[in-house]
C-alpha cells in the first residue's frame, strides 16, 4: 500500500479547503479529525479527488499512512488545542517528522513550541496562511517560520499549493521560531487598518455626501481601476452592489455596525507598543472595532447629545479627495506595518525578508495590491528604510497628501468619524517634523522625576534644568 506524502489534522471549514487543494495539485494525503463522523463527511463530498485521500480514524492510522519522514499540518483552533493535539502526537512520532501548525496562532505560543521541539527532536513549524476559505481551496498566501531544513523539507508542496503571482509562489520562509506567524500578524494588522479606512471612506460618501449603497459600491469600483487596486477594495464594490435576498434592500443597510475580530490585530498592536514601534493606523482601527462593539454605548451618545451634522455642502469635499486620501493612508499603514517587521527582525534576530514580504502578499491573502510591487521594488533596494520616505512613495504623497488633509478636516468639522485617516495625517506630519514638541516632555520629565535629557548644543546627555539647581 502506497503512503500518503502529507497528513493534516483538522477537517473543519480551512482544513478541509486546505486538504483538498494539496489533492488537487497531485500529493497523497492522509487526513485525520477527532469526530470521525467529519472526516466520513468530507470523503463523501471530495467527489473526484477522493482517490488521493487516506481517511484515518485514529492519531496511530494516521501516521502509520504517512510516508517517512512524515509531515503533518494540524488545521486546529489556535490555543490549548494546538498544544493537546502536539502533545498526543509526539509520542507516535519520530525524530525526523515535521509538525506544522498552519492555524492563527500567537507568535510567542510558536516560539515556545518551537523550543520544546528542540528539546524532544521533533521539529516544528509555525506557517501563517491567509486568504480566508478561499484562498486555502484555490491558493494562499503562505509564511512559513522555523527551522530552514524542515521548511525546505515540505517546501515543494506548500509553493505548489500557494497562490502564484506571474508563476512566482507566494510561500516563502520568513525566519526561525514564530517567524512566520509573526508576519502573518503583521498582515492582519494591516487588513484592519485597510478595512477601517475603506469604511470610513464608505461613512463619508453614505453620511457626508448623501450616497446610497449602490453609488458608493460603483465608487469604489472605479477606484478598482486605478492606484487603489485591490481585493479589499474589490469586494467593498461587491458588498455595497449587493440586495439583500429576504427584503430586496441594499444589503449594507441591513447588516448590523457591530464589527467582529479574532484577536490578531489586537496582538499586532501590542507587540508594536513593546517594540517601540508607532502604528497609529492599526490602533485607530483596532480601537475603531471595539468601539464599534459598544452598541448600546454608542445609541445612548447619539440620544444624549445628538447626532452628529453629517451632511457636507456641496462642492466642499469631492470624491476624488476621499480616493487620495485613501492612497495616502494606504501607504502610512504599509510604512507602518514594515517599520513593526523591521524592529521585530532586529530585536528577535529573525532577518526578514522585507522584500519577499511585499511579494509573498501580491496574491492569495486578503491585503493583496496593485502597491505591492512597488513596496517590493522599494524595499529591495533599503530593506530597512520607511516607505514613505522611497521615492516612488514620497512623490505619491506629494500628490495626495492636500487630499487627506482636505477629507480628514472636513469630515472632522462635519462630525464625520475617520480615525484610521485621522491618524495616517498625524502620523505623517509628525514624520515630517524636524522640531518637534518632545522637549516639552523632556522638560517635565526632569522637572517631576530628575530624568535629565539632552541639549541641542551638545552631544551627551544626563543634563538638567535650573529647576533641579533651585530645589537643592
Amino acid at each position: 500500500m502506497s503512503k500518503s506524502e502529507i497528513g493534516l489534522i483538522g477537517l473543519g471549514t480551512m482544513g478541509a479547503a486546505l486538504s483538498l487543494n494539496i489533492a488537487d495539485n497531485g500529493f497523497d494525503i492522509a487526513v485525520y479529525n477527532r469526530t470521525a463522523s467529519k472526516t466520513k463527511a468530507f470523503m463523501n463530498s471530495a467527489g473526484d479527488l477522493a482517490n488521493k485521500f487516506t481517511p484515518t480514524e485514529t492519531l496511530e492510522e494516521l501516521v502509520a499512512a504517512i510516508a517517512k519522514p512524515r509531515a503533518i499540518i494540524l488545521m486546529v483552533p489556535a490555543g490549548d488545542a494546538v498544544d493537546a493535539q502536539i502533545d498526543a502526537l509526539r509520542p507516535l512520532l519520530d525524530k525526523d517528522d515535521l509538525i506544522i501548525d498552519a492555524g492563527n496562532a500567537n507568535f510567542h505560543s510558536t516560539n515556545k513550541r518551537a523550543e520544546t521541539a528542540q528539546k524532544t527532536g521533533v521539529p516544528f513549524i509555525g506557517m501563517g496562511v491567509s486568504g480566508g476559505e478561499e484562498g486555502a481551496r484555490f491558493g494562499p498566501s503562505i509564511m512559513g517560520g522555523g527551522p530552514k531544513e524542515g521548511w525546505d523539507r515540505v517546501s515543494h508542496i506548500l509553493k505548489a499549493i500557494s497562490a502564484k503571482y506571474e508563476g512566482q509562489p507566494c510561500a516563502t520562509w520568513m525566519g526561525e521560531g514564530g517567524a512566520g506567524h509573526f508576519v502573518k500578524t503583521v498582515h492582519n494588522g494591516i487588513e484592519y487598518a485597510d478595512m477601517q479606512m475603506i469604511a470610513e471612506a464608505y461613512g463619508v460618501m453614505r453620511d457626508g455626501f448623501g450616497w446610497d449603497a449602490k453609488a458608493c459600491g460603483q465608487t469604489f469600483e472605479t477606484w478598482n481601476n486605478g492606484p487603489l487596486q485591490s481585493y479589499l477594495i474589490e469586494i467593498s464594490g461587491k458588498v455595497a452592489m449587493a440586495e439583500d435576498p429576504q427584503t430586496g434592500s441594499a444589503m449594507l443597510d441591513i447588516i448590523l455596525d457591530r464589527a467582529g475580530q479574532k484577536g490578531t490585530g489586537r496582538w499586532t498592536a501590542i507587540e508594536a507598543l513593546h517594540l517601540a514601534a508607532p502604528i497609529p493606523v492599526i490602533d485607530a482601527a483596532v480601537t475603531a472595532r471595539n468601539i464599534s462593539a459598544q452598541l448600546d454605548q454608542r445609541k445612548a451618545g447619539e440620544a444624549l447629545f445628538g447626532p452628529a451634522p453629517h451632511a457636507i455642502p456641496v462642492g466642499t469635499l469631492e470624491r476624488q479627495d476621499i480616493e487620495g486620501a485613501l492612497i495616502a493612508g494606504k501607504i502610512m499603514c504599509y510604512a507602518q506595518g514594515f517599520d513593526l517587521l523591521n524592529a521585530a527582525s532586529t530585536t528577535f534576530d529573525w532577518d526578514l525578508p522585507m522584500p519577499a514580504i511585499a511579494e509573498v502578499w501580491r496574491e492569495g491573502c486578503i491585503i493583496r495590491s496593485a502597491m505591492l510591487n512597488d513596496m517590493s521594488s522599494a524595499l529591495t533596494k533599503d530593506p530597512t528604510g520607511n516607505l514613505m520616505f522611497a521615492p516612488f512613495f514620497a512623490a505619491l504623497m506629494r500628490t495626495h497628501e492636500a487630499a487627506l488633509r482636505k477629507t480628514v478636516s472636513v469630515s472632522l468639522a462635519h462630525g464625520l468619524p475617520v480615525p484610521a485617516l485621522s491618524a495616517a495625517l498625524t502620523y505623517f506630519d509628525m514624520m515630517r517634523t524636524g522640531r518637534s514638541t518632545a522637549n516639552m516632555i523632556q522638560g517635565q520629565r526632569d522637572f517631576f522625576g530628575a530624568h535629565g535629557f539632552e541639549r541641542t548644543d551638545s552631544d551627551d546627555g544626563g543634563h538638567h534644568g535650573p529647576w533641579a539647581m533651585s530645589a537643592s
